[in-house]
C-alpha cells in the first residue's frame, strides 16, 4: 500500500510538473491581457516589468502599456501608457521612447487627469512589432523627478495580430 501511496504522488507530481511547465513555456504570451471597448475597440495591455514607487516610497506600481485599434472604416490605431501618479503637465509631454536600442523623443498626449500618456496613430504600432523591449521614460513635472516604465515586448507581434483580427484589419506595417 505505500508503495501504491508513493506511486500515484509521484505520478501526480509528475503530471503537475509538465502542466507548470508548459504554462511557464506559455507565460509572455498570456502577460498580454485582451479587451474590448466601445464601438469595436479592441485593446492589448501589458505590465511593465519596472516599477514606480509613490507615497514617498511606500508603495509601488507597475505602470500598464496599452494598443488599441478602432474598427470600422479606417482602424484608427493607438497606444497609451496608464500610471497611478498623474503628471503637472497638461496638453502634451515629451516622452522618449527607447525601442530595443533606438531611442527618440515624441510628444504624448495628457489625458484623465494626468494619469494616461497617449500617442495615436499606426506607426508607433508598426515599430513595435518586431522589438524585444520597450522603455517608455518622461518627467512628472517642472520640480519633479522621472518616470521610466520598461516592457519585455515577447509576444507583442502576437498581440497586435490578436487584436487587428478582432478589428477586421491587418496589423500595421
Amino acid at each position: 500500500m505505500r508503495a501504491t501511496v508513493m506511486w500515484r504522488a509521484s505520478a501526480a507530481a509528475f503530471v503537475l510538473t509538465g502542466f507548470c511547465s508548459a504554462a511557464l513555456a506559455d507565460d509572455a504570451p498570456g502577460r498580454w491581457r485582451f479587451g474590448e471597448g466601445q464601438n469595436g475597440q479592441a485593446t492589448a495591455s501589458l505590465p511593465a516589468t519596472s516599477k514606480l514607487t509613490t507615497a514617498g516610497g511606500a508603495l509601488s506600481y507597475s505602470p500598464v502599456l496599452t494598443i488599441a485599434c478602432d474598427a470600422g472604416g479606417d482602424p484608427h490605431w493607438r497606444e497609451w501608457l496608464g500610471i497611478n501618479d498623474k503628471v503637472s503637465a497638461s496638453g502634451t509631454i515629451m516622452m522618449r521612447v527607447t525601442i530595443d536600442s533606438d531611442s527618440v523623443d515624441e510628444r504624448w498626449a495628457v489625458q484623465r487627469g494626468g494619469k494616461v500618456l497617449f500617442r495615436a496613430g499606426a506607426d508607433g504600432i508598426a515599430s513595435l512589432s518586431a522589438a524585444a523591449r520597450l522603455s517608455l521614460s518622461w518627467r512628472f513635472g517642472l520640480l519633479s523627478g522621472r518616470g521610466e516604465a520598461d516592457f519585455d515586448l515577447t509576444g507583442v507581434a502576437e498581440a497586435i495580430a490578436h487584436i487587428a483580427d478582432a478589428c477586421g484589419t491587418a496589423p500595421p506595417a
